[in-house]
């Protein structure tokens, strides 16, 4: 299946719904990079500035990956939205309704993997999860300063 754009499901945490926009993605390890340049291609477009436009992508790659590495998704929903106050929200759905915890890490020196959400709550300037109305699984969230 190939990444499609969806219609706007519902605007993100409040933002204007012409400045909120979802991309729909198989569960695969390779929609992380379909995930990156979806978030990359509309920050230039909304022309934000390049530091936080690299912040956003790598928050996103976060997200998606824990989204496809660790639930049972099929598929997972990736949304990104340009708030009133100029910051970003990002979001990654998954389908996962077991309702299982993300798993808590703490990697050692050698580890080549588990800082995904250390990295993003270092990032981010807030971030959680919740349930999603949208999918019935998860929904992670990260909010970053776009000045």
């Amino acid at each position: 299946m190939s990444p499609h754009t969806t219609s706007p499901l519902r605007p993100l945490g409040g933002a204007d719904p012409d400045r909120a926009h979802w991309l729909e993605l198989p569960g695969h390890r390779t929609s992380v990079g379909a995930a990156r340049r979806f978030v990359g291609a509309r920050l230039t477009s909304w022309r934000v500035p390049d530091d936080a436009c690299a912040n956003a992508v790598l928050l996103v790659s976060e997200l998606a990956t824990n989204a496809v590495l660790h639930t049972v998704s099929l598929r997972i929903l990736c949304g990104i939205g340009l708030l009133p106050d100029d910051r970003l929200r990002l979001e990654v759905h998954d389908r996962d309704g077991s309702g299982r915890r993300l798993p808590r890490r703490a990697p050692g020196p050698d580890d080549e993997g588990g800082r995904g959400l250390l990295l993003v709550r270092e990032i981010a300037d807030s971030w959680g999860v919740a349930r999603s109305a949208l999918t019935g699984g998860n929904a992670v969230w990260a909010n970053l300063a776009t000045g």
